[in-house]
């Protein structure tokens, strides 16, 4: 069983974990804009929009602060999301890992 297929399962098996903190956690560097919109609180369909343009622009967000880059989203809308935001694994570093076995 490969790096990324363990990695995927256990991260599934976080996701649907009763209580877990990773619950429902929104990864700001896949969603679409309508699933910023409606999982970040303050952020509406445009202000979204501009989120995956900056990613777009920019390539994947490495911490969740970054999105202070985005005209409108301050630190008050960063502190009412934080916990529930995340930015993912790194791709690379699970490329990487597999190719060294």
């Amino acid at each position: 069983m490969s790096h990324t297929f363990r990695t995927t399962l256990f991260t599934l098996f976080l996701c649907v974990l009763p209580g877990s903190g990773f619950a429902g956690a929104l990864n700001i560097n896949e969603a679409d804009a309508p699933a910023l919109a409606a999982g970040i609180d303050g952020v509406g369909p445009g202000r979204a929009a501009a989120i995956v343009r900056y990613r777009e622009a920019h390539g994947r967000f490495t911490s969740v602060d970054q999105l202070s880059a985005i005209k409108g989203v301050g630190p008050r809308v960063l502190e009412r999301n934080r916990d529930r935001l995340t930015v993912g694994p790194d791709p690379k570093s699970d490329r990487e890992s597999d190719h060294k076995k």
